[in-house]
């Protein structure tokens, strides 16, 4: 999958039919939206759009009443402050401040009824639930399903709010980062992690006996070779069990198995191989860490430099300017 950089932009406006023509084109969906007055009021929206996944930041003064077509995207909504109201066939629900859930399931049409307030929604391409799942590949009889708009537990809302807000705060933020493909391949590989665990789905659960006796070393050589292959490209463990000819649970249970790990891990390894080759022959006068880090797809500095010293038993910058 072609993997752009994020655009960002900003959207500011108080006159209604404005803000009616902008959501309509913003969300590619059928849009209506009322507002409690025939007065003007105030509507900004930000946007940025990594192709795979959108993540907004939406305010505005007045109670809208909005109809919402059926998405093509997964919509994850988390009130900032302000109230929101969700109304269609598969349930309603009411969300105040700090609570998380899904706007609308694919393909279901709902109304909103949202007081004055702030929200934070991220968009998130269908496709990229199947590349983490492997529910495109030849095992999986249908896509996902989601079975409920709330998450799972308090606690996995927590995770929700945490991963976007690490994904805007260190890595959206940060120059080199940003623009690398292969962090912005994972970072919407994150999102879609954390929305299979936040909210209830019809995702597989642990590998069956026929699974598991498909886990043999051949497996391992056909995932690791192509691992070894394309570690500088957008891969994932669905990509790499396509290419070892086995169900993604069975190639869960062969990493861990025979290499007490999993195919991502090992995947991260290897990246951050290629990473200290490249620290080992970079001029330190044209090169830095973070860019070099950010090449190969990890998402923060920080980590990354502590995930180095931890393999190699000295930091990043050492290898960089030796």
């Amino acid at each position: 999958m072609k993997t752009k950089v994020p655009d960002v932009n900003r959207f500011d406006s108080c006159d209604p039919e404005t803000i009616h023509d902008f959501l309509a084109t913003a969300y590619h969906t059928g849009f209506t939206v009322r507002a409690a007055a025939d007065t003007p009021y105030r509507f900004r929206h930000h946007r940025v759009d990594a192709g795979s996944f959108w993540l907004d930041t939406m305010d505005q003064s007045t109670r809208l009443d909005i109809d919402v077509g059926p998405p093509t995207a997964l919509v994850i909504c988390e009130v900032v402050h302000g109230r929101i109201g969700r109304f269609s066939a598969d349930g309603d629900g009411r969300f105040g401040p700090g609570e998380v859930f899904l706007v609308t399931l694919p393909g279901v049409p709902c109304a909103l009824r949202w007081l004055p307030g702030k929200v934070t929604t991220c968009l998130l391409n269908l496709s990229i639930l199947d590349r983490v799942t492997g529910g495109a590949s030849a095992d999986r009889a249908k896509g996902i399903q989601f079975t409920g708009l709330a998450p799972v537990s308090p606690a996995l809302a927590r995770l929700w709010r945490h991963t976007t807000g690490y994904l805007n705060h260190v890595v959206l933020s940060n120059p080199y980062a940003y623009r690398e493909p292969l962090v912005i391949a994972n970072a919407a590989r994150m999102l879609a992690a954390s929305a299979l665990a936040v909210f209830p789905n019809t995702t597989s659960g642990w590998p069956s006996i026929t699974d598991a006796r498909a886990t043999t070393t051949a497996t391992l050589r056909r995932a690791t070779a192509f691992i070894e292959e394309y570690a500088d490209r957008d891969i994932g463990a669905a990509d790499i069990a396509a290419a070892a000819q086995v169900s993604l649970r069975t190639l869960q249970l062969a990493f861990r198995r025979h290499l007490d790990t999993t195919p991502m891990a090992h995947l991260r390894r290897v990246r951050l191989d290629r990473a200290h080759r490249e620290l080992m022959q970079a001029d330190p006068r044209e090169e830095t860490v973070s860019a070099i880090a950010s090449r190969w797809g990890f998402l923060s500095h920080s980590r990354f430099t502590a995930h180095y010293h931890a393999t190699y038993g000295y930091p990043p910058s050492r290898t960089l300017h030796a």
